[in-house]
């Protein structure tokens, strides 16, 4: 289930990178890590073209959504463990009461369905019920303006970064005890 969601098909709450709770605008100068522009970071970032350097390239748990949300044994996933999840599981374009996702299945037969909930920009939602994708808690190093995730439409399932400030589903992983 999704940060915010009542039922699997459910698009649940759309977060920011780093940001844990929903919010109306989705842009630079609404993003809580910034001042106003994606060269003006002001945390998570390794390089001083993006902003302020903390050298920080996993979010903090009281930063990522599942944690604040959902308690101490939650978190968001690695980037691994979202490439694991792509490779080890097969996943199937499906419509499930009524909604386009993904039932992915993993080698021990237990599956989860995961909507094509799109993804929030200023104060509009792209792209829902033709593409879906959920945040990782790892920074695109590469691209600091960008973080981790995962995303998936009918065509394929496949890794990828978003801008920080767009806003995505959060797909919580649960911590070993």
């Amino acid at each position: 289930m999704k940060v915010g969601a009542s039922s699997p098909e459910d698009y649940g709450d759309y977060f920011a990178w780093g940001e844990v709770e929903p919010k109306k605008n989705y842009n630079w100068s609404t993003y809580k890590w910034c001042n106003g522009t994606n060269t003006t970071l002001t945390k998570y970032c390794a390089n001083s073209s993006y902003g302020t350097v903390d050298n920080k390239t996993e979010l903090d748990p009281e930063d990522g959504a599942a944690y604040v949300n959902w308690g101490e044994n939650w978190r968001m996933p690695t980037y691994a463990q979202q490439t694991e999840l792509r490779t080890n599981c097969t996943w199937t374009w499906t419509t499930q009461n009524g909604v386009n996702g993904r039932l992915v299945t993993g080698p021990n037969g237990n599956s989860l369905f995961l909507p094509a909930a799109g993804v929030r920009y200023d104060s509009s939602l792209e792209e829902a019920g033709s593409c879906g994708g959920f945040w990782s808690r790892m920074l695109d190093y590469s691209n600091q303006d960008h973080a981790m995730d995962v995303v998936f439409s009918s065509s394929g399932v496949h890794g990828s970064s978003l801008n920080r400030h767009g806003g995505l589903p959060v797909r919580p992983v649960r911590i070993a005890q």
